[in-house]
């Protein structure tokens, strides 16, 4: 684990905020230099524990906007059935985040497609060839009060 003092807490929760804020606001925010900030943000940078910036994309200004949370369960629980799982995972766009877990199924995913034609094209020809793939739950996103995902 690594030792965060507070005030690369103050930072890293400003720019999980607004990762694009400039390094002079920043600075003011957390009651730093714009120099000694910027040293900090670096230096966070090089150790990894800032990964990176993006760009968070409103998909339902775009045309789409159907999202779900879908539960995976799969046939064996063997390191080259999750391997091969995550490949075909990883392949698909429509995968934001594959996560695995704990409990009565081994992955969860987020996925994102335009509509529920996309998405029904996607459960049967995605998940539904995939041969150790053996259940299949979706939890359909109607709204996101709170989503804090950058």
């Amino acid at each position: 684990m690594t030792d965060i003092d507070a005030t690369n807490a103050r930072i890293l929760r400003e720019l999980s905020r607004n990762g694009r804020l400039p390094n002079q606001d920043l600075a003011e925010r957390v009651g730093l230099s714009p120099s000694a900030c910027l040293r900090r943000v670096q230096e966070l940078e090089r150790r990894g524990i800032i990964k990176g910036y993006r760009a968070v994309i409103d998909p339902g200004a775009l045309g789409g906007g159907f999202t779900a949370y879908v539960a995976v369960g799969l046939s064996e629980h063997t390191k080259a059935a999750q391997k091969a799982f995550e490949r075909a995972m990883a392949l698909s766009p429509h995968v934001r985040e594959c996560h695995n877990i704990t409990g009565t199924i081994e992955y969860l995913l987020r996925v994102e497609v335009p509509d529920i034609a996309a998405y029904k094209h996607f459960h049967a020809e995605t998940l539904g060839t995939l041969p150790q793939v053996t259940s299949i739950t979706t939890y359909v996103v109607m709204d996101s009060p709170k989503d804090e995902r950058a």
